[in-house]
C-alpha cells in the first residue's frame, strides 16, 4: 500500500450538496418515481406470469427486462431517499461497492436483454416458419442465462479488481457509487481496470452492431408487405424506443464518468440518474401500451378486480 493511502471505511457522497434548500421536494419526487417504477414493472411482471397466453419468448424477455429494472433501481432509490433525509451523505466501503455492483450489473443486463430481444424479433419476423424450431424453451433459458450471468460475472471481476486497489480519498461527487468514481481515488495504476472497461465497451459495441444488423434485416423484410409493417410497428417499435433511450442515457453517464469534463454538479446528477429513472419507467409503459396482448391482459385484470370489489 502507498504511504499516502489509507484504509477507506466510508465514502462521502457530495452529489446532493446543491439540493439542501429543496430536499423535501426532491424526496417527494424521488419517492413518487420509485413507487411508479415498482408499480408499472410489477404490474407487467405479474401479468406476464399469470397469463398463460403471454408465456412466449418475447414476453418472457420483457419480463426479464422489468425484473432488471426493479433490481437496478433497488440499488439506488432506497439509499437516495435516506440521504435526502440526512444532513451528511455517507456510505460504508462495503455498501459503496455493493451499490456499484448492483448498478453496474443492471446496466449490462439491460444491454444483454435488449440484444436477446432483437434476436428473438429477427427470427420471428425474418424466419417465421423456423421460429419455434430455433427459439425453443431450451434456447429461451440459455438466452436468459446469458443475459443475466454474463453481467453478474463481469461485474464480479470488475469489483474484485477494484477491491485490490488502495485508495487515497473518499469523496464521490455523485449521488451514488460507481466504479469510475471509486477508482478516481486509486493510489496505484489502474491499467487492468481500464483494460477491462474497454473490453466491456467493445462487447457492448458488438451487441449494438448485432442489434443494428438484426433490425436492418427486419426492416428490409417488413417493408415488403402491409402485414409485415403492422407486425414491425406492434412488436419492434417498442423495443427500438427502449433501446435508443437506454443507449443514449447510458452513453451520457459513461462519458462523464470516465472523462474529466467540467460540468455543474446538478448537470452531472441529471446525467448520472437518467438510466436509473427513464428506462425503468418507460420500458413497461411503452410495451404495455403498444403490445395488444399485454394491454388486454392488464385491462382484463383491472376489470376483474373492479367486479370483485363491486360484489363486496
Amino acid at each position: 500500500m502507498q504511504p499516502n493511502s489509507t484504509q477507506v471505511k466510508f465514502f462521502y457522497l457530495f452529489g446532493l450538496q446543491e439540493t439542501f434548500n429543496n430536499k423535501s421536494v426532491y424526496f417527494i419526487l424521488s419517492l413518487i418515481t420509485y413507487l411508479l417504477i415498482i408499480t408499472v414493472n410489477l404490474t407487467l411482471i405479474i401479468t406476464i406470469i399469470q397469463q398463460k397466453g403471454l408465456h412466449e419468448p418475447m414476453y418472457i424477455f420483457l419480463c426479464s427486462l422489468c425484473v432488471n429494472g426493479l433490481y437496478g433501481t433497488t440499488g439506488f432509490y432506497p439509499k437516495l431517499l435516506l440521504d435526502l433525509q440526512s444532513d451528511v451523505q455517507v456510505i460504508s466501503y462495503g455498501g459503496c461497492l455493493t451499490q456499484a455492483y448492483v448498478i453496474y450489473t443492471s446496466v449490462m443486463c439491460e444491454m444483454s436483454t435488449l440484444t436477446v430481444m432483437s434476436y428473438d424479433r429477427y427470427v420471428a419476423i425474418c424466419r417465421p416458419l423456423l421460429y419455434h424450431t430455433i427459439v425453443t424453451s431450451l434456447t429461451v433459458r440459455k438466452l436468459l442465462l446469458f443475459s443475466w450471468c454474463y453481467p453478474l460475472f463481469i461485474s464480479l471481476i470488475a469489483l474484485s479488481l477494484t477491491v485490490r486497489i488502495p485508495l487515497c480519498g473518499s469523496r464521490i461527487d455523485k449521488i451514488f457509487c460507481d466504479n469510475p468514481s471509486i477508482l478516481k481515488h486509486a493510489c496505484l495504476p489502474i491499467t487492468i481496470n481500464q483494460i477491462l472497461n474497454k473490453c466491456i465497451i467493445v462487447v457492448h459495441v458488438l451487441q449494438l452492431l448485432f442489434i443494428v444488423f438484426s433490425y436492418c434485416q427486419i426492416v428490409r423484410n417488413c417493408v415488403k408487405s402491409a402485414k409485415g409493417r403492422i407486425k414491425f410497428t406492434q412488436t419492434c417499435v417498442p423495443h427500438l424506443i427502449a433501446m435508443v433511450i437506454y443507449i443514449t442515457v447510458t452513453l451520457f453517464d459513461t462519458l462523464q464518468g470516465w472523462s474529466n469534463v467540467n460540468i455543474t454538479l446538478n448537470m452531472r446528477n441529471a446525467m448520472a440518474i437518467q438510466f436509473l429513472v427513464i428506462p425503468p419507467v418507460l420500458n413497461p409503459v411503452i410495451y404495455g401500451l403498444n403490445l395488444k396482448q399485454i394491454r388486454r391482459a392488464v385491462f382484463r385484470k383491472c376489470n376483474a378486480h373492479k367486479i370483485i370489489d363491486m360484489k363486496h
